[in-house]
């Protein structure tokens, strides 16, 4: 402790949503959030894991120019910090003679007064980062902010068993501020404050935890920044779902540091949490990629209800068109629902029949297919036909066709490629079907922070209570050919999130033949699902990000 060392110490949590790649506009937030702080008397900011770039930037960091551009915004933001106002301490890339690394910056009173590098560089699940930084050198020290020996971690240095925490409290630091990018899935919020709690025992030290918020493609990070005394309490909890820029109050005791000011929030239960997720997702999705308006296909069924309430939510009605394209097969409470379910969201709803671009292709392909019973093929281009119609509406008029299969469907196959799986962004590609009929009577009863869509019902019952159907042929139901969806979703969570063999699953009270005809549809789609549309990660494990299995692959488990 030096001799001049404060006994308060007033830090800005900045919980804030950057693009990656928009290096100009992430320093303009940056910015913004400094003087609101110095406006609120912080003497700190602490902004998230690699802020500047937007995270995970992947292989944009292997630009040499992105990198450069990165570190000269840096040196700029930190020469405004000669202004007496708050210090900073901001994530950025930096390429140094050790590498390319995962960096945080601390600037104060005009300049530069430390870096430091991530050390463990996480290389599972949603993560590469091995792929493109290179580890600190070495462990890293505290850092000396104005009489007060920070520690400063980097995300994963708090997950992992490398001992960085324990290395900075035996090294002198007094408190712990963690910079993230840790994304969403169900119950995060609780493993994060577990692993926290973990540190904060081992090193002794409080810990500050400050969490990126926003979609960056399929990823969605939360916020929910939160700070654990060294007693193991928790000193604050900051907002989920929303960026916000927080002033929090610390002092130092005659046992350290210790926080006695901040915010208490709610964190959402699971269906609200999930809700918002996906309607975080497809807003900055749409948002950030510069799409004016998204267009949908409304078939009367929950699927496509949800995705049209969720879209209604995150833009707004007036950018969000439905269009119902009904055929022969098309039943009259599916037309009604689906009309009942525009105007309930209040959105433009158009209807397009696919009667004659259906018969045209049937008509073209006839001497083909002469002497063939029909059957898929021909439900098929129904489908097709669908989605050939919002693609060329996405085409005349700029909107982002909004996919709509959820993750039970994806899982097995069914779904039609370049017909319903057509689209820009699928906002439930990572919710079963259980857990789509969850969240649309959640949405029912409830309007989430920051939703622009009404109140209300928005889903009719009647789609929520009806047995579901594609329906592509006479008097279909799902479970002609599936078993029921409740069945389902416990063999597909226990093969894709749990990895367990059939034995496991039979074990759970499943017919064997099941579970292996599920496990095979499971494989052979695996083709299908490296040619969907991106989405929202929900679940511990997606496909795409977090699970990359062959698509030419003969293992079945034979158990």
């Amino acid at each position: 402790m030096t001799q001049d060392a404060p006994s308060t110490l007033r830090i800005a949590v900045a919980q804030l949503n950057p693009i990656v790649g928009d290096v100009a506009g992430n320093l303009a937030k940056a910015r913004e959030a400094r003087a609101e702080a110095a406006r609120h008397g912080a003497d700190l900011v602490l902004f998230t894991e690699l802020f500047v770039a937007g995270y995970p930037p992947e292989d944009l960091v292997l630009k040499p120019a992105f990198v450069e551009a990165c570190e000269a915004a840096v040196g700029e933001f930190a020469a405004e910090t000669a202004d007496g106002g708050p210090g900073v301490i901001i994530g950025t890339p930096l390429r140094r003679k050790s590498g390319l690394h995962n960096s945080i910056v601390v600037m104060d009173g005009g300049k530069i007064i430390a870096e430091r590098f991530k050390l463990d560089l996480p290389n599972y699940g949603e993560f590469d980062e091995k792929r493109v930084f290179q580890a600190a050198p070495e462990m890293p020290g505290p850092i000396n902010f104005r009489g007060v020996r920070l520690g400063i971690p980097i995300c994963e240095d708090i997950w992992g068993e490398l001992g960085v925490c324990e290395t900075l409290a035996e090294s002198g630091a007094e408190l712990l501020l963690v910079p993230n990018g840790s994304p969403y899935y169900r119950g995060k919020v609780d493993i994060r404050h577990q692993i926290v709690i973990k540190q904060v025992i081992e090193s002794g030290l409080p810990m500050l935890y400050a969490n990126q918020m926003g979609g960056q493609d399929e990823l969605i990070f939360d916020g929910a920044s939160f700070a654990i005394n060294a007693d193991k309490s928790l000193a604050f909890q900051m907002s989920q779902f929303e960026a916000t820029c927080v002033v929090t109050t610390w002092k130092r005791t005659d046992t350290g540091w210790a926080c006695t000011d901040g915010p208490m929030s709610k964190i959402p239960e699971k269906e609200e949490a999930d809700y918002r997720a996906c309607m975080l997702g497809l807003r900055d999705y749409v948002d950030k990629n510069g799409f004016k308006n998204v267009v949908l296909g409304l078939s009367g069924g929950i699927d496509s209800a949800i995705c049209a309430a969720l879209a209604v939510d995150a833009l707004g009605e007036e950018r969000v068109r439905c269009v119902m394209m009904p055929y022969r097969y098309t039943s009259k409470d599916s037309l009604k629902d689906a009309e009942d379910c525009a105007r309930a969201l209040g959105t433009r709803y158009d209807i397009v029949p696919i009667f004659e671009p259906v018969d045209g292709f049937s008509n073209a392909l006839s001497q083909l297919f002469e002497g063939t019973k029909e059957g898929i093929t021909e439900e098929n281009l129904q489908s097709r036909a669908r989605g050939t119609i919002l693609m060329a509406i996405s085409n005349k008029f700029g909107s982002m066709v909004v996919t709509t299969g959820n993750k039970s469907e994806m899982s097995v196959g069914y779904a039609t490629l370049y017909g319903d799986m057509n689209g820009g962004f699928n906002p439930i590609k990572d919710l079963y079907k259980m857990q789509v009929y969850a969240i649309s009577a959640w949405r029912n009863d409830n309007v989430p922070p920051g939703a622009l869509g009404p109140s209300g019902e928005v889903i009719p019952k009647n789609i929520i209570d009806k047995a579901p159907s594609a329906e592509l042929r006479p008097d279909q139901t799902d479970q002609d050919s599936l078993p029921p969806y409740p069945v389902l979703d416990d063999i597909l969570e226990c093969l894709v999130e749990g990895e367990m063999g059939v034995d496991e699953i039979v074990a759970r009270g499943h017919d064997r033949d099941t579970v292996h005809r599920i496990e095979h549809l499971l494989y052979i789609a695996e083709y299908k699902r490296r040619q969907a549309a991106p989405g929202v990660k929900i679940t511990r494990k997606n496909f795409g990000r977090d699970r990359r299995y062959p698509i030419t692959n003969r293992y079945r488990d034979r158990g």
